[in-house]
């Protein structure tokens, strides 16, 4: 568990967190690019005037300190070692990023909702749509999403968790460069296709990813020693990183344009 885990990133400590701002506005932005003209008007008729997808992507990070109690919603403890998700194991009281997302994706659809109510909703959605594709967010391996795994990155010293958030993502270019990228790859066909399933399928796809990449892939260290994560693990983790974020925009627009209608 990771509730009261703190990370070090490469500008100094920060709490745990799911994607950057950085991975997290591009999420967002792709979602934006790929939502119906109804779903549209819905999401700029709840956020209010100048107010983007884009603009609130983080929030949740930034009241976390002040709102305690929603630390645990920003992910799910797959175990790293089980092949699947069990709710009943990893999320014994509905206090996970699974739960949430169904939990807001109601209150979205609840016409009695009160317009604070659905854009908390909004916000919250958008965000933890983004943090269970951080393959870290859906998987456990007794080490607090990475946090424990201490890293040699490029001759700063940090952690598997800081690594995944915006280590590596710092590393493939500037946001609206990525941006543009990634858009180029999202086609309507694709959006389609990965919007299908669930958020528990989508979960289940993030912890594969967690255990044959993130695990599976890093080099090996003597005890107590600091892994050592260079060129070799930023080439195979890079791909990665961009499909996990393509993915979340796919499926944050498919899940906004079935709640929105």
């Amino acid at each position: 568990m990771r509730r009261l885990a703190v990370i070090l990133v490469l500008c100094g400590s920060l709490p745990a967190f799911g994607w950057g701002p950085e991975g997290h506005n591009l999420i967002a932005r792709l979602a934006a690019a790929h939502l119906t003209p109804a779903a549209a008007a819905r999401v700029a008729e709840i956020l209010g005037p100048g107010i983007t997808l884009q603009s609130i992507a983080s929030w949740p990070d930034q009241i976390r300190r002040d709102r305690a109690e929603t630390g645990p919603w920003h992910y799910v403890d797959i175990p790293i070692d089980r092949p699947r998700l069990d709710m009943a194991r990893d999320c014994p009281k509905g206090d996970c990023v699974l739960a949430k997302i169904e939990d807001f994706k109601k209150v979205l659809a609840d016409p009695a909702a009160t317009a604070v109510q659905r854009k908390e909703a909004l916000m919250f959605l958008v965000h933890f749509v983004g943090d269970m594709h951080q393959p870290l967010h859906s998987a456990d391996n007794k080490d607090k999403g990475g946090n424990d795994v201490k890293v040699d990155f490029f001759g700063r010293s940090s952690n598997l968790h800081s690594v995944w958030d915006s280590g590596l993502l710092g590393r493939l270019g500037q946001e609206d460069a990525l941006f543009t990228q990634y858009s180029e790859d999202l086609t309507e066909k694709l959006v389609q296709k990965w919007g299908k399933g669930t958020p528990e399928a989508w979960a289940e796809q993030s912890h594969k990813v967690g255990q044959k990449v993130v695990y599976g892939k890093l080099p090996k260290a003597t005890a107590g020693a600091q892994v050592k994560v260079d060129a070799t693990y930023e080439r195979v983790a890079g791909p990665v990183i961009r499909e996990q974020i393509e993915k979340a925009g796919a499926r944050l627009a498919a899940v906004l344009n079935a709640t929105l209608r």
